[in-house]
C-alpha cells in the first residue's frame, strides 16, 4: 500500500472515529473546527451536529488543531468522501483560501463560522461574530472595572487569526482614550491556557503592580487567572472574550475574571447548517456571504443565564 493511500485511509479513519455518524438520507456534512479542548470549538461542533442530524444529514466531525496542513488534508478527505457541504472554522485567513477553492471546484460548498478568510466568492457564507463590537464592549467594561486608571496587560490570540487583530483593535480604540491607563505588556499566547499561564508568570516578575489583564479569549483569560492566583494576586481584574462556562463560573464565584464577551458559537454553527441545507435544496445562497452577529457582555448580572455559549432570556 503506497504512502498516499495509507494517509487517505488513516485520515478517513480519524474522521469517522472522531465524528458522529447518523443514519440519514440527505448525505454527508463535514464539520471541521479547531481543537475541542477549547469548549467554544466543541460547542460549535456540537451545535452543527445537532442541527445536521435534525435535518437528516450524516455528519463527519474533525479538528484541525490550527494546523493548516492538517486542515487541508481534512478538506481533501471531505471532498473524497463526497460531502454535500463543509462547515468550517478555519486555520488561517490566507492559507484556507486555496483549499476552499479546490472544494468549490469539486462541487462541495463551504460555510464558514467564527473566522473569516481574506477572500470573498469562495465560501457560500461567512458567519462570524462582530468581534470589533464585542471587543469594544469588553474594553469599556474593563476600563470601568479599573476606574479608568492603572497598569494593565493584554494577551493576544494567534497572529494568523484575523479575530486576534480585530479584537485587539477594538480594545485599543477604547482603552487608548484613557490617559491614566497604561499597557505595560502585550504578548501573544496563541489562544492557549497553558501559554497564557506561562506568559503571565513571566510578566508578573517584571510588572508586579498591574491591576488588570484583558484577554483575546476566555482560554487565555483562565490561564492568566490561574497565574494570578498562584502569585496571590487575587485583586487583579481579568476580562475575557468568548463566553465559556468556565469564565461564567469565575464571574459567579467572584474570582479574578469579572466579565467576558459572548460570541454565540452554538447559534452560528446551527445557522451555517441551516444555510447549507437551504443551498443544497434550492441551489442558491439563503443570505449574503458576509454575516455579522453582535456579541453580548456577560458579567455578574447575567452570568447565571449562560450555558454552552447560549444565553437564555
Amino acid at each position: 500500500m503506497n504512502k498516499t493511500l495509507v494517509k487517505s485511509v488513516l485520515l478517513a479513519s480519524i474522521l469517522t472515529a472522531s465524528g458522529s455518524l447518523y443514519a440519514a438520507d440527505n448525505g454527508l456534512i463535514a464539520i471541521i473546527t479547531p481543537s475541542h479542548d477549547n469548549p467554544f470549538f466543541k460547542a460549535e461542533a456540537d451545535g452543527a451536529v445537532a442541527k445536521a442530524k435534525a435535518l437528516g444529514y450524516t455528519t463527519l466531525v474533525a479538528s484541525h488543531d490550527d494546523d493548516v496542513n492538517k486542515q487541508n488534508q481534512l478538506i481533501e478527505t471531505a471532498i473524497a468522501r463526497k460531502a454535500k457541504a463543509i462547515i468550517l472554522d478555519n486555520a488561517g485567513a490566507d492559507a484556507t483560501v486555496g483549499p476552499l477553492e479546490k472544494a468549490k471546484a469539486a462541487g462541495v460548498p463551504a460555510f464558514l463560522i467564527d473566522r473569516e478568510i481574506n477572500k470573498t466568492g469562495i465560501a457560500v457564507a461567512q458567519i462570524v461574530s462582530n468581534n470589533y463590537q464585542g471587543a469594544q464592549l469588553g474594553a469599556e467594561t474593563f476600563a470601568k472595572l479599573l476606574d479608568g486608571k492603572g497598569k494593565y496587560v493584554e494577551l493576544l490570540g494567534r497572529q494568523s487569526d484575523t479575530n486576534a487583530h480585530v479584537r485587539s483593535q477594538g480594545y485599543h480604540d477604547v482603552l487608548d482614550d484613557y490617559p491614566d491607563m497604561k499597557m505595560v505588556a502585550q504578548q501573544t499566547a496563541n489562544w492557549s491556557q497553558t501559554e497564557a499561564f506561562t506568559r503571565m508568570e513571566s510578566i508578573l516578575q517584571t510588572n508586579p503592580d498591574i491591576v488588570g489583564v484583558i484577554s483575546g479569549n476566555d482560554t487565555m483569560a483562565l490561564g492568566a487567572e490561574a497565574a494570578l492566583k498562584a502569585a496571590g494576586k487575587n485583586n487583579v481584574i481579568v476580562v475575557g472574550f468568548d463566553g465559556s462556562d468556565y469564565t461564567r463560573d469565575s464571574i459567579i464565584n467572584k474570582s479574578n475574571i469579572k466579565a467576558t464577551v459572548l460570541q454565540p458559537g452554538w447559534q452560528q454553527a446551527q445557522m451555517a447548517v441551516e444555510q447549507a441545507d437551504y443551498y443544497l435544496k434550492n441551489g442558491k445562497a439563503q443570505k449574503e456571504e458576509k454575516q455579522l452577529m453582535d456579541c453580548v457582555l456577560i458579567d455578574e448580572t447575567n452570568a447565571s443565564k449562560l450555558n454552552s455559549f447560549n444565553l437564555s432570556h
